[in-house]
């Protein structure tokens, strides 16, 4: 970890800067499977599934029998707390649902707009070292809400060509329509193309290694849209004299442990919650199964002592985190000062896991400094938007020279015709 006192102003945008990827080097790569799948479909997504999951599998959706299995073997406790969990994401996303509005702009000019569902949609669930069932439920339930036709999910199998049962009892509930065994940047790029297996879709989601997130990148030039660009999970805790070390160490601990690639970043105003902080992750990490990737990863992560909880703030907002937890005792005061992040979580007891789990907010989030201009996934990422207006003869009456004058100005007189035809025309 690299440890900083008190640095100048000047050097904070060295500090925020994530790790480097190898673009040059992934891009080629990528624009190989990318061209393997359109040439060649099912064939080439059965090879890489063979070269890189280490499974020889025939069929690549996944059968009715499967997923019944699947329900069979997820613990009674487990499918509670999915449950659970699946009802605060519903009841927090079914609140995003908005309510259409008219307006009069003009006397007999009137605007609104309505939300239509992305008709097909595309969910990318990892399944390597820690398959995720939780983003299961938070792209899949937005999805439902929004009214998508078509949900269909790809992860990758095991070497036995099975299914995280889990991943499978999620979708299930959450209205999945399709699953299908695939993996890495050949499943995204199954999507935004097509095989003869898997549809392809208008839009993809979900997070994944430095290969599914260049992926997904790439997918944009097949006329795909995607979540947002993103990277490695990491989170950034502020911490004053109050925090509790213990607490702060978890949650530095929890993030670390995604991967080698994760960045945590603790910064506080209090040198004794500094030092305890850090001695705490020694004693922690030694105790987690995962403490490979969370050794590595913090060899990334940045532990910095500032004088103040606004200065804490202001690097924050430039650092732009996925994850940002207030430590601090008026963290209601540091509100409105934050600019960037991704979900923000507040005071001792406000873990980052329960966001990624149980809250109901979304855990797909800006990651790499896109806080800065990305917002989380959420019921509005599944919708598109439609503008309407109505103008009655009245209405055009009263704004047609506007529209004359403007269009004139613009040099297009077709434009401005429009208008003068229907005002000469009026009854």
């Amino acid at each position: 970890m690299f440890i900083h006192r008190y640095p100048k102003k000047e050097t904070w945008k060295e500090l925020v800067k994530r790790p480097a990827r190898k673009k040059e080097e992934i891009s080629e790569i990528i624009s190989e499977v990318f061209t393997k799948i359109e040439e060649e479909g099912d064939k080439a997504l059965l090879e890489f599934t063979k070269k890189y999951d280490s499974a020889d599998i025939e069929e690549i959706e996944v059968s009715q029998v499967e997923i019944e299995q699947a329900e069979s073997l997820v613990s009674p406790a487990l499918k509670k707390a999915i449950q659970e969990a699946s009802e605060n994401i519903t009841k927090f996303h079914a609140l995003q649902q908005p309510e259409t509005k008219k307006i009069e702009t003009t006397k007999g000019v009137i605007c609104w707009r309505e939300n239509r569902a992305v008709d097909k949609v595309g969910i990318y669930i990892p399944g390597g070292t820690a398959p995720l069932f939780s983003t299961v439920l938070m792209l899949a339930i937005p999805a439902r809400l929004a009214g998508c036709k078509e949900i269909i999910l790809c992860t990758p199998p095991d070497k036995n060509g099975n299914i995280n049962p889990a991943i499978l009892y999620s979708a299930m509930i959450c209205g999945v329509t399709r699953i299908f065994k695939a993996g890495g940047a050949q499943a995204i790029a199954a999507m935004a193309i097509g095989t003869e297996s898997i549809p392809n879709v208008y839009k993809i989601f979900g997070p994944g290694n430095q290969f599914v997130v260049a992926a997904k990148e790439y997918a944009q030039n097949y006329g795909v849209a995607i979540d947002m660009p993103a990277g490695p999970s990491e989170v950034l805790v502020i911490a004053d004299q109050q925090a509790v070390p213990a607490f702060c160490a978890a949650d530095l601990l929890s993030q670390a442990e995604h991967g080698s690639d994760s960045q945590v970043v603790f910064i506080s105003t209090d040198f004794g919650i500094f030092t305890e902080t850090i001695k705490e992750i020694d004693n922690q990490i030694k105790k987690l199964p995962r403490n490979q990737f969370a050794e590595e990863s913090l060899n990334n992560s940045y532990f910095i002592l500032l004088n103040t909880v606004e200065e804490a703030i202001e690097f924050s907002n430039l650092y732009g985190p996925e994850h940002l937890i207030l430590a601090i005792e008026n963290f209601e005061g540091s509100i409105s000062s934050i600019q960037n992040a991704g979900s923000v979580f507040l005071g001792n007891y406000s873990c980052e896991s329960a966001g990624d789990y149980a809250s109901g907010t979304n855990h797909t989030l800006p990651t790499n400094g896109f806080a800065r201009n990305y917002s989380g996934v959420s019921l509005d990422s599944f919708v598109k938007k439609i503008t309407f207006q109505e103008l009655s003869a009245k209405g055009l009456q009263n704004l047609g020279k506007t529209i004359e004058i403007m269009a004139e100005a613009e040099g297009l007189f077709a434009h401005k015709n429009a208008v003068s035809i229907r005002l000469k025309n009026k009854k």
